[in-house]
């Protein structure tokens, strides 16, 4: 029997890179990134059109609120959020980033304001505090009439380790400084709490010691 010398087809260029680009979005594995490729491949052109002009336009008219850090439009700066009378502006709720913003206000609980981080201290992964928007946040202590803080990191090793470093840097503001009760599923992500639990969790906040 003859030995099998026939080459392994290989991926052409353009599928290639659309699968390496795809696969470093957070979430995505190899094999995840494939079948997105391959479905874009054979999607309507329309469609794929539709998609690189989303997020085209996404990158060109997106920014971060220049005073919270939570995503808004060009012409929306300060946000919504910042410039609305009717929030409560002595109550700051802390958060990692804009999709948790987005997962809080679901449960029309919170009538304050918010502080995205845009991440959480991981050593692990070369993230110290110097890497976050916590001397924004310090900054805000100080000219606005913060009375508390919710610390709403997620709960896991960064996030406990993000809410205790946070605690320590406010102990001596006189601002009081809560944590979200731990209603929310150890490990888990803030994003992905139905409201139901996030509501609770607001509600049943404790000072932080």
């Amino acid at each position: 029997m003859r030995p099998n010398t026939a080459q392994p087809v290989s991926t052409p260029r353009p599928v290639q890179k659309a699968i390496d680009e795809l696969s470093r979005l957070p979430g995505i594995g190899p094999k995840s990134a494939s079948r997105l490729a391959f479905f874009l491949l054979r999607a309507k052109q329309e469609q794929v059109e539709d998609l690189a002009n989303a997020l085209l336009e996404m990158r060109a008219n997106i920014r971060f609120c220049q005073n919270c850090f939570h995503i808004t439009t060009e012409d929306r700066d300060p946000c919504t959020i910042c410039i609305d009378p009717a929030r409560d502006a002595q109550i700051l709720c802390v958060v990692e980033d804009p999709l948790d913003v987005i997962a809080l206000e679901k449960t029309r609980l919170h009538k304050g304001k918010y502080h995205v981080l845009h991440g959480s201290i991981s050593p692990v992964d070369g993230i110290g505090p110097e890497d976050l928007r916590i001397r924004e946040l310090m900054g805000r202590i100080q000219r606005e009439p913060i009375r508390e803080v919710i610390v709403a990191t997620n709960p896991n090793l960064s996030g406990q380790a993000t809410a205790m470093y946070l605690h320590q840097q406010l102990q001596n503001t006189g601002v009081r400084v809560t944590r979200l009760a731990q209603g929310l599923p150890v490990g888990g992500d803030l994003e992905y709490a139905d409201e139901t639990t996030l509501a609770r969790a607001l509600e049943g906040r404790r000072e932080m010691s």
